[in-house]
């Protein structure tokens, strides 16, 4: 009697993964085989803003070694508790810019909506880590503020959907606000600034490609620091937006003993386009309150810059800019010329 064939396993559920993410300070520590002394500061500075790492980033890391960058993007330290001049609870004047509850209108012809409060994974450095949440997402209550201002500003024609993390949210929630904006006819692109693609791969279904479709082009912003976050995981997902015919993008923000070295920056430009990913943005650090000692000087970064031209295709060159508040554009912030990126930051 022939035996039954074996029935294809389902796809991992990427709310599972979510619920089960890490919090627990000691519990990271104790999955990766790190020393328990740093578990008294990364109690103290997960209270200020909490540990969240999620499984596929946690496979990521290299047990053992406290300085692997994705560690360090998510580990927290007794830094956080320092309060130098200049760092901020709104860096980029996003209070400023609220036009309605969770919608900031930065830019002209675009507009930002902070969709949840939600992330995959909380990232140290993150320049939201004290957004007022509670008071201030466009979709707390329901969509209709939101839409209404629309309507009444024709001459915006992207929608930026943002947090905290836009595909956290269930497909119904997201599918509710898509139909919405798929019924202005002024909304010709739909962009999507989101980490989960690379820290939650699974999260891009076939349910979410089906309910993103619209009268629209749709543009990724995704944000990755460092090409070991890049795994074969993460190129199955971009491969499913790539066949999807949406566009992809890359911000990465400049991170003291993370990716300040222009191997590391030029391994990661060159590991993005192969997986179908333009670099677009290299930021330098939004300076929020907690997140000072993973600043890089403005003179290294520019030196940086300068060497990362030198090297690598300009399409492959990702514009150095910093976020002012107030101004109606990022801010490009120019290489150093004749510069190579010997600069070293003293700090220790």
């Amino acid at each position: 009697m022939p035996r039954p064939s074996a029935q294809p396993s389902p796809p991992p559920d990427w709310r599972r993964q979510l619920a089960r993410a890490v919090r627990d300070p000691r519990e990271l520590l104790q999955r990766l085989d790190l020393p328990m002394t740093l578990l008294p500061a990364a109690e103290s500075a997960a209270r200020l803003f909490p540990l969240r790492v999620p499984e596929p980033w946690l496979a990521r890391i290299r047990p053992g070694d406290p300085d692997d960058p994705l560690l360090r993007q998510v580990l927290p330290l007794a830094a956080e508790h320092e309060t130098p001049a200049g760092f901020t609870a709104d860096p980029v004047g996003d209070a400023a810019a609220e036009a309605n509850p969770g919608l900031l209108h930065k830019y002209h012809g675009r507009v930002l909506l902070i969709t949840t409060g939600a992330c995959a994974i909380h990232c140290r450095y993150c320049f939201r880590r004290h957004f007022p949440y509670t008071e201030s997402q466009a979709g707390r209550d329901d969509w209709r503020a939101t839409l209404a201002w629309l309507d009444a500003h024709p001459e915006v024609d992207e929608v930026i959907l943002s947090g905290g993390d836009p595909l956290t949210l269930s497909d119904r929630r997201l599918a509710t606000l898509t139909e919405a904006l798929a019924q202005r006819p002024q909304v010709r692109r739909l962009r999507l600034h989101t980490r989960l693609p690379v820290v939650l791969p699974d999260r891009i279904t076939p349910g979410l490609m089906a309910l993103l479709k619209g009268p629209w082009e749709v543009v990724w912003v995704i944000h990755s620091n460092h090409a070991q976050e890049l795994d074969s995981t993460v190129a199955g997902a971009l491969a499913r937006l790539r066949e999807a015919g949406h566009w992809l993008l890359n911000q990465t923000v400049l991170l003291r003993r993370i990716n300040d070295d222009a191997d590391t920056l030029a391994a990661l430009s060159r590991q993005l386009f192969q997986l179908g990913v333009l670099p677009y943005y290299l930021h330098l650090l939004d300076r929020v309150q907690g997140a000072a000692h993973f600043e890089v000087t403005e003179l290294r970064a520019r030196a940086l810059a300068a060497e990362l031209a030198a090297r690598l295709p300009g399409y492959l060159v990702p514009r150095l800019v910093r976020e002012e508040a107030g101004e109606p554009a990022k801010t490009p912030v120019t290489p150093l010329a004749g510069s190579s990126c010997n600069i070293n930051d003293s700090r220790p």
